[in-house]
């Protein structure tokens, strides 16, 4: 078929599938998420021609995606726990209000099958995966024996029902040859996870492992896996729809980690052969037929250094670093999401799917790379994005709204694309020096040293790269950033009304500034 019949083919099937969506599309959307991620969704919403409706807690009560919203309901209360995780109130306000379906973004609810199970008690949408497929996906060591029996390779180790004695996981780590892994079936985001040298370390890394699932998760299941010691992080978006059909949308890097938490992720990855591409991908479909997965989620492998690889997870939701791939593909995976939970199948096929070129996230928190990557709280003064081609940008905060202590500290995910590595890598470093962001500190300098760094350009790099990086601790003020906040000062000094040492005491441009590390 030539390249004409068959886009005059999609463009016809795009069209019938876009009819009969507009008698099954939702009218009402319910985002149970906040920041950069609920703005990202609002954003597809209403371009859509569907009412995006915000929940948020009293810090958030001015925060951009509340804003941003066509509808706002309050969550009573300030952490976590008291508001983003209560599913009883938020499935409260989706019926109140008379959403349709509710999304979950990441992080919070978004892999909780107990939510999923409850949205769909009340007959709401729930925009992912089945609770069943949550479930089992969430549960470590569910995942490993389903995902074995289907052929997909996965990490040596041994996993029972995660209850073993300590003298069984003693000789099971000398079967599997030290150094072994500890890891928590319910966990996630390195919590309950260790690395045991020797039977001592086993041991006391055991005790840890287990009181930090139960603090967590509430559940102190462990198992134990070969620890390979030099691995790159690669894993590949999939996408199912209720027909049956399933794609992989192509890999994405994500070996530049601090404490097991991805920062900078890019796509191709530099590791990867076409063969050895090939061979992961089919991995990855096969992975979601076997679970018979819908909507969007990833299948993350690690990479040892001969180039054998092994199944890790199976995150069911959508990821933070998705927007890389949506720029190669030039499409909108929340959009996809959202029509298939409407009951629209995939507009392509996987021979349709052809991406191009290379495409760098870096994730921008509000931390201090020089005291340990502390968090930083405070009012945004100034926040000064780069513009340009191919550039882009999905915040969660504009200046003048404050980054508390209540929820994670990314701001914001800066994102490029170029038609080679060697251009991506070039304007995300452009970009980068063309961030400004004073009141708080952040670690876009950090980013912009490890992009630059000449392993990282050779792509030479794997996820315990950052262990050793330095970071320095006195850097200058660019002076643009400098004058920036002086006329910041002086604006807030006219609305200062007292005495004149409360005046410059409120509003000066050293402190304005925040923890700035300069590029």
């Amino acid at each position: 078929m030539d390249d004409e019949l068959k886009i005059a083919l999609l463009t016809e099937q795009w069209h019938v599938n876009r009819e009969r969506g507009a008698s099954l599309m939702f009218k009402k959307v319910l985002i149970a998420n906040r920041g950069e991620v609920a703005v990202r969704i609002t954003n597809t919403l209403q371009q859509m021609g569907i009412v995006a409706v915000a929940v948020h807690s009293q810090p958030d009560r001015w925060g951009l995606h509340v804003r941003r919203a066509d509808e706002a309901y309050a969550l009573e209360g300030e952490s976590a726990a008291d508001t983003y995780l209560r599913i009883d109130r938020i499935i409260d306000i989706a019926k109140s209000c008379g959403a349709d379906a509710i999304h979950p973004g990441y992080g919070f609810l978004s892999e909780n099958a107990e939510f999923a199970q409850a949205c769909s008690d009340a007959g709401i949408v729930f925009i992912g995966p089945s609770p069943d497929v949550i479930r089992k996906m969430g549960d470590k060591m569910i995942a490993k024996t389903t995902l074995a029996d289907a052929g997909v390779p996965v990490v040596p180790g041994y996993w029972d029902d995660g209850n073993a004695d300590v003298a069984t996981l003693e000789k099971q780590a000398e079967r599997i040859g030290y150094p072994v892994l500890i890891k928590a079936a319910a966990g996630g985001g390195g919590k309950g996870m260790r690395v045991a040298r020797d039977v001592k370390e086993l041991r006391s890394g055991l005790d840890v492992a287990r009181r930090e699932s139960v603090s967590a998760f509430g559940d102190d299941r462990v198992f134990l896996e070969k620890y390979v010691a030099s691995p790159r992080h690669v894993e590949f978006q999939i996408f199912g729809d209720s027909t049956g059909r399933t794609v992989h949308m192509f890999e994405r890097e994500c070996s530049i980690q601090r404490r097991h938490q991805k920062i900078i992720e890019e796509s191709p990855s530099p590791a990867l052969t076409p063969e050895l591409r090939d061979e992961m991908a089919t991995a990855a479909v096969r992975t979601a037929q076997a679970i018979g997965y819908e909507g969007a989620g990833t299948v993350e492998f690690i990479l040892d250094e001969s180039g054998a690889f092994y199944f890790l997870e199976v995150n069911t939701r959508l990821q933070v670093e998705h927007p890389i791939t949506e720029m190669r593909l030039r499409l909108d995976l929340v959009r996809l999401q959202i029509e298939v939970a409407a009951g629209l199948p995939l507009p392509f096929e996987q021979v349709d799917l052809v991406p191009t070129g290379h495409a760098i996230e870096c994730r921008v928190y509000a931390e201090d790379a020089a005291r340990g990557f502390l968090p930083s709280v405070g009012t945004i003064r100034h926040f000064d994005a780069p513009v340009g081609a191919n550039v882009r940008l999905d915040s969660g905060v504009q200046a003048g709204d404050e980054v508390t202590v209540y929820y994670d500290p990314m701001l914001a995910k800066l994102v490029v694309w170029g038609m080679s590595r060697e251009e991506a890598l070039s304007r995300m470093v452009w970009a980068l020096r063309r961030f400004a962001v004073t009141g708080v500190t952040t670690n876009i300098a950090f980013m912009a040293k490890v992009i630059g760094d000449p392993a990282f350009v050779r792509g030479e790099y794997d996820t315990h790269f950052l262990d050793s990086f330095a970071v320095e601790d006195h850097e200058s003020i660019p002076d643009e950033v400098l004058v920036a906040s002086a006329m910041m000062a002086r604006d807030a000094k006219k609305q200062v009304h007292g005495s004149q040492s409360a005046a410059t005491a409120a509003a000066s441009p050293w402190r304005d500034a925040g923890g700035w590390r300069g590029v």
